[in-house]
């Protein structure tokens, strides 16, 4: 990506926060050939000739999609012998690093060919000078899941909660709610960054596990993020208690969706009959009230009503909406008034995806808590128009047949 930017500091600030950036470079020349793009490097010796005295140096030459033959990579070098470097080399800490970039298209089913095979033939090679090196992506390593000390099967693996966590703007004082937080992924992301964090769930038992330390606490203590973790707390999200809106700078969360935990609401499924009352004055310690499912075209239309009363003016909403991808369109993303979209990317498992969806609220009326029950919501709904995530786990579990009697 050729990106600009006003200062090389805010490159370097770029280069420590983004987990994606591997490196960061000021950009010299390009070309569809290494002809072609020495002789725009030629022109444009103003960049590179303060470094030609005195500067110690080294070149890298990398593919994407590709590997680059040593002998190769010593020839790409030789052919920029007119910026006649006269400092000495240094591979090991060199006060210059000048790279080539070469792009070459993905390898597809031939991903198994040898991997000097296709060398030289790549759409674009680019050429610049070494600013910094991407500094966040060891977090990646830092919270995989497989490390961490308490982990459930629907745990968010660690670059997308990074991903995610970015995308809140998580910084030093903000305060940041994962709704559905289960065993605590995002919490543990966004309080690297400096926010502080609370989680809620309708099932305690996923924040609390099976240990005398509760669970998410656990894998806090493990990443040093515990002391920013104000609160867990266990509610149906459709009847929380908080008491005011505007409180959060941003929310967070990965909605459950049904392939591998579906959602859940307070209240009894149709037909069945009511013990709760004897039950819950019986053992009312471990009484666990009634659920039933959640659809999920509800579960996010409310949640974007929900953020829009507690998130503060310019306060994000960052969750995953999942869709089928032959049937998605942009009307799906349940936006209402006062929440403005301002991201949206496909993470493509093939006949479904999941969507990283960002909003901003922009508005700063004082509004009245939702009412999210459900006969509320069904009203909400729009009935002419049903989005391509609309009974997503009967879908999912049915392969995505349009016609569920065409096997």
């Amino acid at each position: 990506m050729v990106a600009e930017v006003e200062d090389e500091e805010h490159a370097r600030i770029l280069a420590k926060r983004c987990v994606l950036i591997k490196s960061v470079l000021e950009f010299f020349s390009s070309g569809a050939s290494y002809e072609a793009l020495h002789l725009t490097n030629r022109n444009k010796e103003h960049l590179w000739a303060p470094f030609q005295k005195n500067t110690t140096w080294k070149f890298s030459v990398t593919g994407y999609n590709q590997t680059i033959p040593k002998y190769r990579q010593r020839d790409v070098v030789e052919g920029f012998s007119y910026m006649a470097l006269k400092g000495p080399v240094d591979l090991a800490n060199p006060e210059q690093e000048f790279c080539c970039f070469e792009e070459y298209s993905s390898k597809g089913k031939e991903a198994l060919r040898p991997k000097y095979d296709g060398d030289g033939n790549f759409i674009c090679v680019y050429f610049g000078r070494l600013i910094a090196k991407g500094q966040a992506r060891n977090l990646i390593q830092k919270y995989d899941v497989k490390k961490r000390a308490y982990y459930g099967n629907t745990s968010m693996d660690a670059e997308m909660s990074l991903l995610m966590a970015n995308q809140t703007l998580s910084a030093n004082g903000k305060l940041i709610y994962d709704p559905f937080v289960g065993t605590g992924s995002m919490l543990y992301t966004v309080a690297e960054f400096g926010a502080y964090v609370i989680g809620s769930d309708i099932d305690g038992r996923q924040m609390r596990g099976k240990g005398k330390e509760p669970g998410v606490l656990s894998s806090a203590g493990q990443y040093k993020v515990a002391s920013r973790i104000l609160s867990l707390l266990t509610f149906d999200v459709t009847n929380n208690p908080w008491r005011c809106g505007g409180l959060f700078d941003a929310i967070i969360t990965d909605p459950p969706y049904g392939v591998r935990a579906g959602a859940k609401r307070l209240g009894r499924k149709p037909g069945v009959p009511s013990r709760d009352s004897v039950a819950a004055m019986r053992d009312p310690d471990t009484y666990i009230p009634p659920t039933h499912p959640y659809e999920l075209s509800m579960l996010a239309l409310d949640l974007v009503i929900l953020s829009r009363y507690l998130l503060k003016d310019g306060g994000r909403l960052v969750f995953f909406l999942p869709t089928v991808n032959d049937e998605y369109k942009e009307v799906d993303i349940p936006v209402v008034e006062g929440m403005e979209l301002v991201a949206n990317s496909l993470e493509n498992f093939g006949a479904w995806g999941r969507r990283l969806i960002t909003m901003v609220k922009k508005e700063s009326i004082t509004r009245e808590a939702p009412d999210l029950r459900p006969r509320e919501c069904s009203e909400r709904y729009l009935d002419h128009y049903v989005p391509a995530h609309r009974d997503f786990r009967e879908k999912y579990f049915a392969g995505f047949n349009r016609n569920p009697d065409v096997p």
